[in-house]
């Protein structure tokens, strides 16, 4: 299960770290320390309270590419059947959804609570992975 730093929490949820550390002592989020003892919450945790409020997260990366319309978020949901996978993303405010391959979804690792960022071209959506 992917864990996410305090910090990285804070910058998805658009508030204050010390806003993240209340939320898991109220216990809203699930808080563990990391191997370095610093406080981690559950990225399915973040992912499902990210999908009740939604705030726009910073885009940490800039890859060059050509695609103008890219979207940093949490990935809510996969749902692989056989060969396609659908794969939903909470962008901030937005849900953005992608049909790939269940073979594309097991070579990026895409679970709920994954870091990853939708981009659009034309019709097309490329998702790609983020390091948290």
């Amino acid at each position: 299960m992917p864990q996410i730093r305090i910090s990285d929490a804070a910058r998805f949820l658009g508030v204050s770290d010390d806003t993240v550390r209340r939320l898991v002592q109220s216990g809203e989020l699930d808080g563990t320390p990391d191997a370095s003892g610093r406080l981690t919450v559950s990225g399915r945790d973040l992912a499902d309270h990210l999908r009740a409020v939604a705030a726009a997260p910073p885009d940490r990366e800039h890859p060059r590419t050509s695609a103008r319309n890219r979207f940093v978020g949490l990935v809510t949901s996969v749902k692989a059947d056989g060969v396609m996978a659908q794969v939903e993303l909470q962008c901030g405010p937005f849900r953005v959804v992608s049909l790939m391959s269940s073979e594309a979804v097991d070579e990026l690792g895409l679970e709920p609570g994954s870091i990853a960022a939708a981009v659009v071209k034309s019709t097309t959506v490329v998702v790609e992975t983020l390091e948290a």
